[in-house]
């Protein structure tokens, strides 16, 4: 009995040290979340803004011609994927969801006949390709959350590269973003985003066309988009980004409040069986004091 009672005050230690871990691990989170969404809500409207120009510029000028704008390029057949994943663990299902998205999106492709390609942001989805023997064909791991602006700034200049070259071996005829919306603290997309072609109507069949503003351009409608697209590539990613690390923050707060939860879970349970343990071993002695005096009693000696 002795030594089961040690058993179970040992893992009563190792959950409850297990249960700090996870609590510090959430309220970190927690505090992570709003600088997150803060930054999120501080480059959306500029995303927004240069969509709205660009739309604008396509749809009042007939004469407008840019690649990202051609719906039937198919020069190679490639198909670029970027997937955004987590960069450490303890996210729950978050890379997972991003994972399993992506998988999906490229099956699709190649029932088009066309050939997927991925950029992985993360350590979480490189190791998931890499264990595969799948390595992706660009990784951008570790990265650190307050240099995220430049790195969108370095994989939008990779991706429109790849996209404008006219090497086939590298050229992309699609670009795909594969990541995670930030809707609120408590509810997250996981989304695959099509970039190029750039859709300007991306509503269904039912749905009003978009209003575009009126601008004047200068000098030509051509030299504006030429000017806009590069931006618009980057802006999105940036954007794309920042909400995916803000979904990640998230994710890790629900994970790790549902660990320290189970931690609890396994405290109670296991100091109910400690006391259990120890209640028999007490009853134990109880036993055996009482049936050596039953046993004296029995034989006639009487102790001195």
């Amino acid at each position: 009995m002795g030594a089961q009672q040690r058993v179970y005050k040992q893992r009563i230690r190792s959950a409850q040290g297990m249960k700090k871990i996870f609590k510090a691990k959430e309220m970190v989170a927690a505090s992570r979340i709003a600088k997150a969404h803060a930054r999120v809500e501080a480059t959306t409207p500029y995303a927004d803004a240069l969509t709205r120009a660009i739309g604008s510029v396509a749809t009042h000028s007939d004469e407008i011609a840019h690649p990202f704008l051609d719906s039937e390029r198919k020069q190679t057949g490639r198909a670029g994927i970027l997937m955004i994943t987590a960069d450490r663990g303890m996210t729950g299902p978050y890379s997972h969801n991003v994972i399993r998205a992506a998988e999906q999106l490229a099956n699709t492709l190649r029932d088009e006949g066309k050939e997927p390609v991925m950029y992985v942001v993360g350590r979480k989805g490189e190791s998931y390709y890499r264990f595969r023997n799948r390595p992706p064909h660009r990784a951008w791991t570790p990265y650190k959350e307050n240099e995220l602006p430049a790195l969108g700034r370095e994989i939008s200049s990779v991706l429109t590269e790849d996209l404008l070259t006219e090497d086939p071996a590298v050229h992309l005829d699609e670009l795909y973003v594969v990541g995670t919306r930030f809707e609120s603290r408590f509810l997250q997309h996981t989304r695959s985003v099509r970039m190029v072609p750039m859709g300007l109507v991306e509503a269904g069949d039912e749905a009003p066309s978009p209003t575009y503003p009126l601008y004047e351009f200068t000098p030509d409608a051509d030299t504006v988009v030429e000017e806009l697209m590069p931006r618009y590539i980057e802006s999105r990613i940036i954007n794309i980004l920042l909400q995916a690390m803000a979904s990640e923050h998230a994710s890790t707060q629900r994970a790790m409040k549902t660990a320290t939860d189970n931690a609890e879970t396994q405290i109670n349970k296991f100091t109910r069986l400690a006391n259990s343990a120890r209640q028999a071993e007490i009853t134990q002695e109880i036993t055996e004091i009482v049936g050596g005096a039953d046993a004296l009693a029995g034989s006639g000696r009487t102790e001195r």
